[in-house]
This record gives structure tokens, sequence and C-alpha cells, in this order.
């Protein structure tokens, strides 16, 4: 099934209203409780498109399209949507800020008790978690440059005196997400002899050289990283001093929120928001790492950057994140890579070292920051050609790209999702789990995102059909009727001999596969890959039909009508277009300079036929 970014996203589009809106206001309560994380997605459906693609434009009511307008009508006219999606939001910001009009970050119904005879508890419910941290920071970019961009399109007092307050209240959550994220940020300092020190030199050393060997390597592997965390770290963090040992091993990372006994951001200019005691263990998830990742990336969008949408506090935090980001990205992206024959995430499945836990899932995860790095550091053919064939086993081993076996396991990676114990959770009262239910989604974008890196044609075209083929798979898997009717999930429909599968509404797949939707925009977008083979042979034609050109302007014309004039002119014309594009595109190059062959080589037929009668 080929992915067609713009109708699939007015498909969504049109569900995600018909689910969220009535007759213009925003309807609450499809979810078992206040979940900012899951209201965050429900927006971000709509607004996320909406203001990185430039087709799907709200903010400049005059220049929203039509198919746009009817695929929201369920939001409103052309001038009412902007108006009801800042009320919309607006809402967002006040159900989700606490009594001392500080944001709040609340997992909600996310969380899980360990112990399915316990109940989940009010205030473990407003606990706050990564996810909505790091979602709170797209969707607040998000909505200052709609605001930014639409303020100068309206003059209605009403509306801009809401556009500011909702500004006000974006930038206050956006500075406390980012402030939660780097109190989160945590680096975990360990015994090579203790059970996790010996679970680690198993997972990268794969049991092929012996522990000794392996502490050596990873030492001289990690001695830069380490000196960075140990020189540069500062905001919302304590390290152990026992890293500067390098006989002591280490991970670095996001917990699952922010950690027990994280200091608190003081060094702040304006107004400092409310900031919670943590609960969280200094424990990096993999998980929740990649959930930063792709939350604090936003911070450094083109879009970002050119609409100034930071203040200068924000510009201390996202500079203070951005370290992290790129320590996290090179920590998990060398353990990933780590040794040299087989790489340790090539072992499938990924054993987890802190948590004792090992699933494809943790796989993927791991593969996503690998990605985040071969993006930034501009991977190599082999680094490409190896993540994608991971890719591709893990299709399969997800029973996506093959076919379910009798009582298969591999269900469950979908339905119900893989869960994961929250390390310091039971702080709160009872130990609480998070499900992760995304795998064929996360499968999708990370795809998508190593496809648009790719600049080798074999690998792009594999990473395209992998694509496509997991597209298919959870395009098969909307909602058909009922609540969420067109949004996502019913795996039973790609899996129907599976028992107990259950079909629920699911904003967080709904979100991710909009984002795999504008992933894949962006990926049509860019130039196509370029074949210096082809390139070559397309120079060699027109060279030939230039030279073949300027030998028929010599001769005199044979037509009375002008005809031969037009040809000429026409041939002239294409030439010219096919050179432009030789360096770009050399396959439509190539393309157009055949048919100019083949004309030139007719006119001089005609002419030579023509004087044979003469």
């Amino acid at each position: 099934m080929q992915i067609k970014p713009r109708q699939h996203l007015l498909d969504v589009w049109r569900a995600a209203a018909r689910q969220m809106f009535d007759d213009g206001k925003l309807v609450w309560g499809d979810t078992d409780g206040l979940s900012s994380v899951a209201d965050a997605e429900r927006l971000l459906c709509l607004l996320y498109p909406a203001t990185e693609v430039p087709a799907f434009r709200l903010d400049q009511p005059d220049t929203t399209e039509r198919d746009v307008l009817r695929a929201l009508e369920r939001v409103g006219s052309r001038l009412e949507i902007p108006p009801n999606l800042i009320t919309a939001l607006t809402q967002f910001m006040r159900t989700y800020t606490g009594p001392d009009d500080s944001p709040t970050f609340a997992g909600g119904p996310y969380f899980k008790p360990a112990d399915p005879s316990e109940e989940l508890t009010y205030e473990q419910g407003k606990l706050g978690v990564v996810d909505s941290y790091s979602m709170s920071v797209t969707l607040c970019l998000a909505t200052l440059g709609f605001l930014k961009v639409y303020e100068g399109s309206t003059t209605r007092p009403e509306v801009r005196k809401a556009i500011g307050e909702l500004r006000e209240a974006t930038n206050t959550r956006l500075t406390s997400a980012m402030i939660s994220l780097l109190r989160s940020f945590t680096v975990n300092v360990f015994d090579a002899e203790s059970e996790q020190g010996r679970r680690l030199i198993q997972v990268i050393g794969q049991n092929r050289q012996s522990d000794r060997a392996v502490l050596q390597q990873f030492s001289r592997r990690f001695r830069p990283l380490r000196a960075t965390i140990i020189e540069s770290l500062s905001r919302g963090i304590e390290v152990e001093e026992s890293i500067r040992d390098e006989s002591q091993l280490f991970e670095c990372g996001w917990a699952w929120g922010v950690v027990k006994d994280a200091p608190k951001i003081t060094d702040l200019d304006g107004r400092i928001p409310g900031q919670p005691d943590g609960i969280a263990d200094r424990l990096p998830y993999v998980y929740f790492t990649v959930v930063a990742l792709d939350g604090i990336q936003d911070l450094f969008s083109d879009r970002t950057l050119t609409l100034g949408l930071l203040d200068a506090d924000q510009q201390k935090l996202a500079e203070a994140l951005r370290l992290r980001w790129e320590l996290s990205q090179q920590y998990w992206s060398a353990v990933a890579r780590f040794g040299g024959e087989r790489w340790p995430l090539e072992d499938l499945p990924w054993q987890t070292t802190g948590l004792r836990l090992e699933s494809e899932y943790f796989s993927l995860t791991v593969a996503a920051i690998l990605v985040h790095d071969l993006v930034r550091r501009k991977a190599t053919d082999d680094d490409l050609t190896r993540t994608v064939a991971v890719m591709e086993r893990l299709a399969d081993r997800g029973r996506i790209t093959s076919r379910m076996t009798r009582n298969d396991p591999a269900v469950r990676l979908h339905d119900p999702g893989v869960l994961m114990p929250l390390a310091g959770s039971e702080r709160s009262g009872t130990l609480l789990q998070w499900r992760m239910t995304d795998f064929s989604a996360q499968l999708l974008k990370r795809s998508i995102q190593l496809a648009e890196l790719s600049r080798n044609i074999e690998a792009q075209d594999r990473l395209l059909r992998l694509a496509e083929q997991t597209f298919e798979h959870l395009w098969e898997r909307r909602i058909e009727e009922g609540a969420g009717t067109g949004l996502w999930d019913n795996a039973r429909a790609v899996y129907p001999d599976a028992r107990d599968l259950d079909q629920r509404l699911s904003w967080s797949i709904t979100e991710r596969v909009t984002e795999c939707l504008v992933a894949a925009r962006n990926l049509y977008e860019q130039q196509p890959i370029r074949s210096p083979e082809l390139a070559q042979l397309a120079r060699e034609l027109l060279s030939e039909a230039t030279h073949l050109f300027g030998k028929e302007q010599m001769e005199a014309s044979v037509t009375a009508d002008g005809s031969r004039g037009r040809a000429m002119r026409s041939i002239e014309s294409r030439l010219e277009h096919a050179r432009s594009l030789v360096d770009d595109r050399p396959a439509t190059a190539f393309a157009l300079a055949l048919p100019v062959l083949r004309e030139l080589d007719t006119l001089a037929q005609a002419r030579g036929a023509a004087t044979q009668e003469v």
C-alpha cells in the first residue's frame, strides 16, 4: 500500500475532528480519567500537521485549502477554525494547571498498578511522566508557532486577547516541561561486578570476549563521553563522584519522571514554575530516552529558530537539553554498535540491564536512538545497511511482514503491549507500570526517517518497501465502527485468530501515525537519490543531442509552413530543461534526452528524403 501523505492525513483529520469536536467545541471524556499525555496527543493530531505541512496550514484562513476545510467541518468554518482551536488549547492549559498556577503533567490512566488487585489512586494519577514533558514541548512549540502567524491575520479584539492569554500559559508550560526534562535526566554509575554490571557486559560483549576485555574496551570507548559528563553537566542533576573511576560502568538517559533528589533549577531570569520533588530511581530507560529525544529535537527545528519561539530562559534550558540529547545519542548508539563484528543491537531481542527485561520493543527503541544518531552524524553506508536489516528483522518478528502462527506470542507486542515497571514509583504507594502498544507505529516512523536519511538507492528501496508494508498493516487496524471510527486501534483486524484482543481508541497510536504521515511528506519533498552512473549516461546523451541539434540548425528549412522552426525551438527548450536537471535528477534528464534524439533523427531522415526527391 503506497503511503499518500495528503490523502491519508485528510482521512485522519476527518476522523479525529469527528471524535474531538461537536459544533466547534472540544469534547472531553473519551478516556477513563485525565491524562495530559492523551489530551496532548489528541490536540497534536490536528496541530502538528497544521504547523509542519504548508498545505495543511490553518493559521492564515485566507489560504486554507478546500479539502482541508471539508475534513475539518466539525471544527468550524474557514474563519472559525483558528479561534476554536485557540479555545481548545486554552482548555487544555487550564485543565493541566495546578492550584499554584504551575503546569501539571499527569500520566493519569496511562499508569497501571503492577498488582492487578490494586487501583490507581488520585495522587498517583497526578504524577508527572517524561511522555507528558516531551509531548508538551512539541505541543507548546506548535501552539506558539500557530499563534505567531495567526495573530497577524485577525483584528478581532476578543480573539487577540485570547491569543495573549494562551501565549502566556503556553510559554509557562513550555518552560516547566523543559525544566522537568532536565530534572528527569540521569547518569547511573555501577560496579562491573554488580548484577547490572554483569548484565551490561553480557549485552555488549555477547559472550565473545572475557569480561575484563569488554570492561577495558568500554573504558577506552567511553572515555571522552565520561569526561564530558564530568565537566559539563550541572543543571538539574547530581552526578555521582564514582563516575571518575574508569573501572566503573555507567548508563545515561532519561528516567520515567523527575529523579529523586534532583536539584531544582534556580538560575533563570523570569518566573520559574513550581518544581515538584521527584520519586523516580536514578535509572535510565531506553524507551523514555527515545521519547525525550523526539521532543527535544523540536527545540532546534528550522521552524522554531525561524519564528524565534524561545525566550531567553528557554534558550538556556534548550542548550542544557541539547547537551543531554547529544550525550544520550552518542552513548546508546555506541552501545548498540559496540565491538567489532556483530552489533549488540543485531542480537535480538534487546535485554535491559537495570530492569532485567527483554523484548523486540526494546530493540526497536535502541534502534530509534541509533536512527537519531545516524541522522545527526551523517551515517556511513555500512551503518545504514546494517540498521535496515535490523528493522526488517523486527518487522518479521513483530508479525508485520510475516504471518501469525498459532498462539503466537508476538501478538502481545501489539496488544496488550509491553509492560515496564517504573522504578521508584512505589514511593507513591504501589509499584506502577507503563504500557507500550505502539510497536508498529514506531517501526514505521523510524523506517521513514532512515529512508529520508539514506542516499543509497538499494537501502532506500528496502526501507520504502518496509514502510509501505508497515503502513498497510497499520491502516488495516483502524476502528471501523463505534467510538473512534477511522482512528486506532483494532489489532484484531490484522490478527483475527488471536485471542483476547481489544478494540479501543488509542490517541497514542493515532498521534504516532500522524507523525509518520508528516515524516513521509518530508521524505517525498526532498530530492530523489542521484545515481552517478545515470548522471554520466545522461550527460553523454545530452552531449550527442546538443551536437546533432547544432548540426541540424545549420541546415536550411525544407518546410514552407514554419513547422520545422517550431520543432527546433521545442527541441532547444527541452534540451535546456534536461541540462538543468542532470545534476539533481539524472534519470529525468536521461528520459527527456531520448525523445529529443529520436526527433532529431526523424528530422534528419525527413531532410534526407526531401533532398533525394529534389
